[in-house]
């Protein structure tokens, strides 16, 4: 009998050779023993102690699950259970994760690796876990009902295969998935080379991070799992601005990034001050004649990218979702735009009704920023986050890119604002300005009239 059937059967696994089993009581205290982290910030990278050599990830606020050697095979233990998460400081939310976090911790591994993942379920439903992009046996896959029974609340299933290529991956439940990926159920991996590999340099920094989306009602903490595209809340890693940790490195270092999307909807992920190849998917390193510069890139639903650059560029550069509304944030859609219209008779009488009434952009939404409108508790403003200069009015899936001369290397901690040399900085001009050249409307021939016809309604982003 080989040493992986008599393993899974010390276990008291029902099938050794299927992809995933429950695991006996008798059997509960050989599981490696699961590790739990709350604290939503940024972890250092998880150097590893055994097994093969690889540079290790940072993951933007979360951090990399440890795992145990047995008999050649690395033993992970995911446990799905309810948590609460940070989204910022001043909110809180009840999702659903791993290990105590959502997304769940980043899963660190060498290609030709053979793994073995623990799966225990402490959600009041079932679930499964599908290994999104893994070439693995298909008995494997996590699809509750089709390669798979699901796995019912307080049991354990364990599923092993060999990480067969190196790439960036992610997890995520196949069981109630508009539930529980609405919930916050998903997590990172990432399949490092076993060696040189022709399509995959070697980074100073390598980040990783994905995009997920809420819809929470101010004062309440738990998702409207039903919303399809109308949410509220855009964030990376279950955090929004200025709760999302910067991205830091040293001057000419070469930085990767690595990008999932789980959200409903696509997202142009954008870099200032760089230009950036996209240089990995979850198909694959990207062969280098397919390769182009970008500032942006997009990332459909389900997708993952990789992005590198070499950082030669010092100072504190944006990074981002290009869809607004997606860095703005606690937002509602259902509110009219006042832009330009005079209610000020009008506010003032509906504040003598309703004390602290207050009218909502009439003249842009920029003023939202710097009022001190109150709020329900457990509630984020708009557009918030203090800069060097003053309001950086985001709030959402935004960051910064914080390129140093003198930060040491694999020290990712914040130094700080950037400081400009002198002269590089935009100021306000107050000479005297020639009168601008502006475009003169032309009458249309005579005999001739325009057709207009007017675009249709759409809905979402």
């Amino acid at each position: 009998m080989s040493s992986r059937r008599s393993f899974l059967q010390s276990l008291g696994l029902t099938g050794g050779a299927v992809a995933a089993a429950t695991v006996s009581r008798v059997a509960m205290a050989a599981l490696p023993e699961p590790v739990i982290q709350t604290s939503p910030d940024t972890m250092a990278p998880l150097v590893p102690a055994n097994g093969r050599p690889y540079n290790p990830v940072v993951t933007l606020n979360g951090w990399t699950l440890p795992w145990r050697m047995n008999q050649g095979v690395k033993e992970f233990h995911l446990v799905a259970e309810p948590v609460v998460r940070e989204l910022a400081p001043g909110m809180k939310a009840k999702l659903w994760g791993y290990n105590g976090q959502s997304p769940g911790p980043t899963i660190e591994v060498v290609e030709g690796d053979r793994v073995r993942i623990f799966v225990t379920n402490k959600l009041p439903e079932h679930t499964t876990m599908h290994w999104h992009g893994q070439r693995l046996p298909n008995g494997m896959d996590g699809i509750g009902g089709l390669t798979q029974p699901t796995i019912k609340p307080g049991k354990t299933f364990v599923y092993e295969f060999v990480a067969r290529r190196p790439g960036t991956f992610m997890y995520h439940p196949h069981a109630d998935e508009m539930t529980q990926m609405a919930m916050g159920m998903m997590g990172f991996w990432v399949t490092h080379p076993k060696g040189r590999h022709p399509l995959i340099d070697d980074v100073q920094r390598d980040y990783c991070f994905l995009l997920n989306s809420y819809d929470i009602d101010p004062g309440s903490y738990t998702p409207k799992v039903m919303t399809m595209l109308d949410q509220n809340l855009w964030t990376w890693n279950s955090r929004v601005f200025p709760g999302i940790d910067p991205l830091v490195a040293r001057q000419h270092d070469k930085v990767r990034i690595r990008v999932g999307n789980l959200t409903m909807t696509n997202h142009p992920i954008h870099l200032h001050g760089h230009e950036f190849v996209v240089t990995g998917t979850d198909g694959g390193p990207v062969p280098k004649s397919a390769r182009w510069p970008e500032v942006t890139t997009d990332v459909a639903v389900g997708q993952m990218r990789q992005l590198e650059f070499v950082a030669n560029e010092e100072g504190d550069w944006a990074f981002h979702c290009h869809k607004s509304h997606h860095t703005m944030n606690a937002m509602g859609h259902d509110v009219p735009t006042m832009i330009g219209v005079d209610h000020r008779d009008v506010s003032r009488r509906i504040t003598q009704l309703i004390p602290g009434y207050m009218v909502m952009g009439d003249r842009g939404m920029a003023d939202m920023a710097e009022m001190e409108m109150p709020l329900p508790d457990n509630t984020l403003p708009m557009m918030t986050g203090q800069g060097p200069h003053g309001s950086i009015e985001m709030g959402g899936m935004f960051s910064v890119v914080k390129v140093r001369q003198g930060q040491k290397a694999g020290d990712y901690q914040d130094p700080g604002w950037f400081r400009p040399p002198a002269g590089t900085v935009a100021f306000e001009w107050t000479g005297s300005l020639a009168e601008p050249a502006r475009q003169v409307e032309q009458p249309a021939p005579a005999g001739e009239s325009l057709s207009v016809r007017k675009p249709g309604s759409h809905a979402g982003h």
